[in-house]
């Protein structure tokens, strides 16, 4: 059975983990190493078990434990080359630990089977990720201004999706973001507006998603009860609704528990 949990969520920390029972993969880093070994602690999982760790790119929320992590775990880190590169100039001693791919390449972690695809962020080659097991398939979709089309195939058929859904437009206009910083957000390598998150929740439902765990949430310009709104919203204008698509929002700094995919 294919799962997934939510470790942390949002600009503060990113990190998930995904399992068939046998094989354990992190997606993304970017809490302490100890957040991460109590976090798995509480899914009856230790550091020891992971497989390997998935990259989506270089930005501290998402990568802040690989140096102490890669000391107290041997799994191998697979992120584009690009990203790779960033990280080696950031790290020394951490380019054996790396497997390169290049967007749109796929390659078995274990019994798992991992997709690639390219989104827009403004960093050196930004990835999200598929994981699936032959029956079942997850998708992750953070970190990116616009969905890109290599995403929208990269989120086709899955069961499940962690999409992004950063910010609220009207609270990031009225919000303490300096105007430079508003841009960067909303612009097409920033991150996607509760809106553009709608819309590729209902993308991944019309595909036949039967969850979509709301990911990303901003703490200054974003809430849980207007990003579940606007999730609601677009699956509301295909007729769907909560009993056709669980819908979740991921705590920013807190732990979900496992969810089937």
């Amino acid at each position: 059975m294919l799962r997934v949990a939510i470790l942390a969520s949002g600009s503060s920390g990113n990190c998930a983990v995904v399992s068939d029972g046998r094989v354990h993969i992190l997606i993304d880093a970017g809490i302490s190493t100890r957040r991460i070994a109590q976090g798995l602690k509480a899914l009856g999982l230790e550091l020891r078990h992971i497989s390997g760790v998935l990259i989506t790119h270089e930005h501290t929320d998402h990568v802040a434990a690989l140096p102490v992590l890669c000391k107290q775990t041997a799994a191998p880190l697979y992120t584009a080359e690009g990203t790779a590169f960033a990280l080696c100039a950031r790290w020394g001693g951490l380019g054996e630990r790396f497997r390169v791919f290049q967007p749109g390449q796929r390659f078995a972690v274990g019994g798992l089977e991992v997709g690639t695809f390219a989104t827009s962020h403004d960093c050196a080659c930004p990835s999200g990720f598929s994981v699936g097991d032959g029956r079942r398939k997850l998708a992750l979709c953070t970190d990116t201004g616009v969905v890109t089309p290599e995403a929208r195939e990269g989120v086709r058929g899955a069961h499940t999706l962690i999409g992004e859904f950063n910010y609220d437009p009207r609270m990031l206009r009225a919000g303490p973001y300096p105007v430079h910083l508003q841009d960067r957000i909303r612009g097409e390598r920033g991150h996607l507006s509760n809106e553009m998150g709608g819309e590729l929740a209902a993308w991944a439902a019309r595909q036949g998603a039967g969850r979509v765990i709301l990911a990303h949430l901003s703490a200054e310009n974003n809430t849980p009860v207007l990003a579940l709104a606007a999730a609601r919203k677009a699956l509301g204008e295909l007729g769907l609704g909560e009993g056709d698509v669980e819908l979740a929002a991921a705590p920013r700094s807190e732990g979900t528990g496992w969810f089937e995919v």
